[in-house]
């Protein structure tokens, strides 16, 4: 296990990507190929090697990766697609990764907007078999990762985010906390501590800040530019950076995160809103995403992620006090 005092630079691989459009729905995706429903894993061995290799010379530790549909579940095999990884494969890898230095963290995105990887269970959120795959679900992979840490995803349930799905389910009031406290429970009976994304705060931050536990860690995003100061910004996003701000005033652990989806000098921008709104004891470090899978069409912003990285990292170590 990983040292608990260790500045974390997280970067996030997707093996699975049934989250945002079900198999054979382009809809709203036509230019992001790896977000369609797919019916099996495609996965480049040479590629993803080549990144993780990058991504270890860049100074990342920390490696977050969606499994989604992507490993064959023994708990509910019928929910992999052709070529999932065998839990072999996936504890040869955890092994090697954790060899060279990196802490693997698994996630699965149990928002009703993310989880068509659940297949025909995604479509019955909130029932008591929901409830027990979702149980069964974890407590395999937490038997499987060992994780300290344990992505639950649960961002974007609103009707806007799936605007462009044919089956939309939206949890919302007690409903939503019930099931979401259900999965960190479960998480936490299995020694790992939820993570989760923060935007539920956005819209909601005065019910998000009496009833979400200290427990879970904070992934917090924003995704364009800050120069020191938030005038130029649009109310939106300066919403979504002071939320870093909101919630270290209320005593979070967090994991800002950052991408290269809108800007590829973002993680740097992120980085120093962050050093100087949220304190040593509550920043556990920073987090890149791209949001594609590793494949040849989309290395180009792989490598725009890693450079990102290096230059947060860099901008890091030169101004921390």
């Amino acid at each position: 296990m990983m040292s608990e005092n260790k500045f974390m630079w997280a970067h996030l691989l997707h093996l699975g990507v049934n989250m945002w459009n079900e198999v054979g729905n382009t809809r709203g995706r036509e230019t992001r190929s790896t977000k369609q429903g797919v019916t099996e894993v495609t996965f480049y061995r040479d590629l993803w090697d080549a990144h993780i290799e990058d991504l270890k010379k860049a100074g990342v530790n920390t490696l977050i990766i969606d499994l989604a549909e992507a490993l064959q579940y023994k708990s509910h095999p019928e929910i992999s697609v052709k070529g999932a990884w065998t839990h072999e494969e996936m504890r040869r890898e955890i092994e090697r990764l954790e060899a060279m230095g990196f802490e693997v963290i698994p996630k699965l995105n149990f928002s009703a907007g993310h989880d068509v990887w659940l297949g025909v269970y995604s479509r019955m959120v909130s029932t008591p078999t929901y409830y027990q795959v979702c149980k069964d679900l974890i407590e395999e992979v937490c038997a499987l990762f060992h994780p300290r840490f344990f992505h639950l995803g649960m961002d974007e349930e609103t009707p806007q985010n799936q605007r462009n799905l044919e089956y939309l389910v939206i949890r919302q009031h007690d409903l939503w906390w019930h099931d979401f406290l259900y999965l960190v429970d479960i998480v936490e009976k299995c020694g790992a501590r939820a993570m989760i994304w923060s935007d539920y705060m956005w819209d909601y931050p005065e019910l998000f800040f009496e009833r979400m536990p200290k427990s879970v860690v904070q992934c917090g995003w924003y995704y364009w530019g800050y120069d020191g100061t938030l005038e130029g910004l649009t109310d939106g996003r300066k919403k979504m950076l002071t939320a870093f701000r909101a919630l270290e005033e209320h005593g979070y652990d967090q994991l800002p995160t950052g991408s290269v989806w809108a800007d590829p000098d973002n993680l740097k921008a992120l980085t120093r809103y962050c050093m100087e709104n949220v304190s040593p004891e509550h920043w556990l470090g920073m987090m890149q995403t791209v949001w594609e899978h590793i494949e040849p069409d989309f290395m180009g912003q792989h490598k725009l992620a890693v450079d990102g990285i290096i230059a947060a990292k860099a901008w890091y170590e030169q101004n921390k006090k």
